[in-house]
């Protein structure tokens, strides 16, 4: 099966944060308080992809308040932090949503990645994840983590679908 049939099918969006919507980084202040940089295209990315009726979800590990918030302002419909496995969370949202692997998308970057990726119809990393998480992968984008990767497997998904031209005439207004 081609990246983009299984893109057609894709009906939520799952995503890591840490080196995948971000770079990575978490630099704190001196008051010890953390801080993470988001890119503003995959922002738009997710509050366009919201506006096609294809879900969206955050699993990480950690928690932080950035995340909450960041997820409010871009439309992400599920967010679970402090998820250590994933993949328990994953069969968790999968039947909330009442969806099949093959309709559920992923990105990913990391080791903790890896059990959800292995399930899902459309497994995506960012092109400076891990090597062990490229090799599962059906897609790996050209963009890095927190650098327009989720954006580019946002319009993937949404050219595959036959949905960008209308967004792109929407905006084109």
């Amino acid at each position: 099966m081609t990246i983009q049939e299984r893109a057609e099918r894709i009906k939520l969006l799952i995503m890591d944060v840490d080196g995948v919507l971000t770079d990575g980084r978490i630099v704190y202040n001196e008051k010890g308080v953390g801080s993470k940089f988001f890119n503003v295209k995959d922002g738009l990315g997710l509050i366009i992809l919201s506006h096609t009726g294809i879900k969206s979800a955050i699993i990480t590990a950690r928690r932080s308040k950035m995340v909450t918030k960041r997820a409010k302002y871009t439309n992400v419909d599920l967010v679970y932090q402090d998820v250590h496995d994933k993949a328990k969370v994953y069969e968790d949202i999968k039947k909330k949503l009442k969806l099949s692997d093959e309709e559920c998308a992923f990105i990913g970057d990391d080791l903790i990645d890896l059990s959800v990726l292995k399930r899902v119809g459309l497994a995506i990393s960012v092109s400076d994840a891990v090597e062990e998480v490229k090799s599962v992968c059906h897609y790996v984008t050209s963009l890095s983590g927190g650098r327009g990767a989720v954006r580019e497997a946002i319009e993937l998904i949404l050219k595959s679908q036959g949905k960008w031209d209308s967004i792109l005439a929407e905006y084109s207004a």
